[in-house]
This record gives structure tokens, sequence and C-alpha cells, in this order.
């Protein structure tokens, strides 16, 4: 699943640290969902959506393999 956390927190100035105390999750859990190798539950998905102000669907983009 590709998502656009990493051009999210960049357009916000945010570090990977900064995001991850926002939505209470570790800084390797924010560089494992921006590099790919980790989807996020469907909660951490919502909470991410809800701190940037956007549907899931402009964070996450789903496709199938």
């Amino acid at each position: 699943m590709k998502n656009r956390l990493s051009e999210l927190r960049h357009e916000n100035k945010l570090t990977q640290q900064e995001l991850a105390e926002k939505v209470k999750v570790t800084r390797r859990t924010i560089i494992s969902i921006e590099s790919g190798k980790y989807s996020p539950s469907l909660e951490l998905a919502f909470k991410l959506a809800d701190f940037f102000h956007l549907t899931i669907e402009k964070i996450f983009l789903y496709k199938e393999e």
C-alpha cells in the first residue's frame, strides 16, 4: 500500500518524531509506514487522517497486487 505520509509530514514541517508523538506511536512505526514496510491499523490510519484533516483515502493509496 502506497501512502503520502512523508509528503504530508514535510508539508507540515514535522519530523518523524513529532508526528509519532502527535499520534502516539513510535518513530520506528512512522518510518515503517512511510517506507511501505508496514500497513497501519485502521485505528492508526484514522488518527493520521484526523491529524492531517484528510480522509484515509487521501493519505493511503490502495492498489491490489
